[in-house]
């Protein structure tokens, strides 16, 4: 049947809530609301059959990077952008998170997020909307709404520490607006790696002076101030409330990457 008799009224159905497992889609009655991937695997409790699942899970986990690799290899120099999944498009951070998404568009950058609602969304939208390249790499979960419309390059992962190579990876990068524990996990995960050297010239923007002082005081006053980082630990974050100034560190940053290169 051709769509113009499909829908005779010219009318789309709107997008059913759906719920992806690695490439696979679900919707209606067949999006069970039963455990994730991650949460099968790491989870000990239970009947002693993990012995004989284990084995298996390897190969699927290889297939997630192989995939990862894969579709990611030729993707241009990019910046990965993290922020809340439950910012309001009426929000001021989703039009600021558009605004940065154009910036680094403009700039020559692809943008990378996780590829959901919010202000990932937001930023997909706004380097979109420049004629920028927008990736998104979802991730399977209970509550999970599907890509949002402004990926023009997604992929969608079972497990979290695939995911975070790939992010890692394929971006010389990251900022962060205000978010969540997903936010945090990132952000720490990529310091962590900066400050023993598994990743070098990789700038991390906290943006939002208002959101992330409190955490950036805490880390000076109470982490560096005990002993338990050095200046230059802290040195590798960048706090601000300007565009240009965050594109700017991300600019000089990969200029040092390529000059060493």
């Amino acid at each position: 049947m051709s769509e113009q008799s499909e829908f005779p009224d010219g009318q789309y159905p709107e997008r059913p809530v759906e719920r992806h497992k690695g490439p696979v889609v679900l919707r209606r009655d067949r999006r069970d609301q039963g455990s994730t991937t991650d949460q099968r695997l790491l989870d000990s409790r239970g009947p002693s059959d993990w012995v004989h699942t284990d084995p298996w899970r390897v190969l699927r986990i290889q297939a997630e990077f192989v995939e990862g690799f894969g579709a990611l290899a030729e993707v241009p120099r990019a910046v990965t952008v993290f922020g809340s999944a439950r910012t309001k498009r009426d929000n001021p951070e989703y039009e600021l998170g558009r605004k940065i998404g154009a910036a680094l568009a403009d700039a020559g950058f692809a943008v990378m997020t996780g590829g959901g609602p919010g202000a990932m969304e937001a930023v997909n939208r706004g380097a979109n909307e420049a004629g920028g390249f927008s990736v998104g790499l979802g991730i399977e979960l209970p509550f999970e709404q599907g890509l949002n419309p402004w990926v023009d390059l997604g992929v969608n992962f079972r497990y979290f520490f695939a995911r975070k190579t790939m992010f890692v990876k394929y971006s010389q990068a990251f900022i962060c607006l205000p978010g969540g524990f997903g936010t945090l996990d990132e952000l720490f995960e990529a310091l962590t790696l900066v400050q023993t050297k598994k990743v070098t010239k990789f700038p991390v923007v906290l943006f939002g002076t208002e959101y992330w002082g409190g955490l950036y005081d805490w880390i000076e006053k109470s982490v560096l101030g005990s002993g338990k980082i050095g200046e230059k630990d802290l040195a590798l974050l960048h706090l601000t409330d300007d565009i240009d100034d965050a594109v700017r560190v991300v600019q000089e940053s990969y200029q040092a990457w390529e000059d060493t290169h």
